[in-house]
């Protein structure tokens, strides 16, 4: 018996709780309709700062490999090998190759060179990035050394021949985003979470905007049409 009493008990909402709540509906109600804007704002750009501080500077260099095709050849041709060339040079043999010649760590390999084409140029960019601005140019130019000797290993048959057109140097400033920028692209972000969650946020009435109360429907049954001029005739 006493057990169920202090179910029951707690099972009821306490009276401060309540009145806690409707304080604080009270209060959501007087803030501006805009105010999520702000705040996502805010949150947007304190984690953007947070990641800024947090993460490790990242120094990207680059190193460019010039697809030259043999005599009696077209540019066209160069082009096309170019397009080939760019997609092998990040793959298992390029890279063990790479690694067996320069000594760097076949990990940081595959996790820190990236290479790209131009559509125009038979021109190969190979972009190496690491924590260091020594390993990254490193990388580019190991990777470059390594395309170079695999395309010039079939250049009899294929009638194209690889030279690496510009070394890799050590960067100055690193290629990660720094705390400012970062900061800025957070509040950017947060900024349009918050102009989202306006759309789609329901819109308050005119009347519970400004504290006014919605009077309720009067309850009881509806007059039929004519009820009151029959009512008005019996009582003459």
């Amino acid at each position: 018996m006493m057990d169920e009493t202090v179910r029951e008990e707690s099972a009821m909402p306490a009276p401060e709780a309540r009145r806690r709540g409707n304080r604080l509906r009270a209060r959501l109600r007087r803030l501006p309709t805009w105010w999520p804007l702000p705040l996502c704002a805010l949150l947007g750009a304190t984690g953007g700062m947070t990641f800024g501080m947090v993460q490790p500077a990242q120094y990207a260099a680059t190193s460019y490999v010039v697809v030259v095709p043999a005599e009696g050849s077209d540019a066209a041709t160069a082009l096309g090998f170019a397009q080939a060339y760019g997609r092998v040079a990040t793959s298992g043999a390029v890279l063990a190759d790479a690694h067996h010649v320069s000594d760097v760590p076949l990990a940081a390999l595959r996790g820190g060179v990236r290479a790209t084409t131009s559509p125009d140029a038979p021109m190969i960019e190979i972009t190496g990035t690491a924590a260091t601005p020594r390993a990254s140019a490193d990388i580019a130019n190991a990777v470059a050394r390594s395309l170079t000797r695999t395309g010039n290993g079939t250049a009899t048959r294929t009638r194209a021949k690889l030279m690496v057109f510009s070394r890799a140097t050590s960067p100055v400033d690193p290629s990660s985003p720094s705390v400012p920028i970062a900061t800025e692209v957070g509040a950017c972000a947060g900024g349009l979470m918050g102009g989202l969650l306006l759309l789609v946020r329901p819109r308050r009435r005119r009347g519970a905007s400004h504290g006014a109360t919605v009077p309720a429907p009067a309850h009881g049954p509806v007059p039929a049409p004519g009820a009151k001029a029959a009512a008005r005739e019996a009582v003459r």
